[in-house]
């Protein structure tokens, strides 16, 4: 996998290592693009720590801000990095399997 890919995969899987990440993405996923102020009022976590946990997504790229009005910034996912990270897996998962099939294939033979 090129470099810059790889890159983006560690981006995601950083992001997605904090329990309280995955839950504002979780809410997006429902319920669509949403403020701040909407999130907070889902989870259990105050509004400033899901203003600092969304400006992380929105460097990894898992989410865009879009300015609304009365200047409220609404958040709603990008699924671009989540496919980077997935193909990431997938390449590991075909490395890994290669060693595994032809260790299976010597100790049947």
């Amino acid at each position: 996998m090129r470099p810059e890919l790889e890159a983006t995969a560690e981006r995601v899987f950083v992001a997605l290592a904090d329990p309280s990440r995955r839950s504002v993405l979780a809410a997006l996923a429902a319920h669509g693009p949403a403020t701040a102020t909407d999130l907070a009022d889902r989870l259990p976590i105050t509004r400033q720590a899901i203003a600092k946990h969304l400006a992380l997504l929105a460097d990894t790229g898992l989410v865009i801000a879009e300015p609304g009005e009365r200047r409220r910034v609404r958040y709603r996912l990008d699924s671009a990095p989540m496919q980077v990270a997935q193909q990431f897996l997938a390449a590991m998962a075909r490395d890994w399997d290669r060693p595994f099939e032809a260790l299976r294939n010597y100790l049947d033979g």
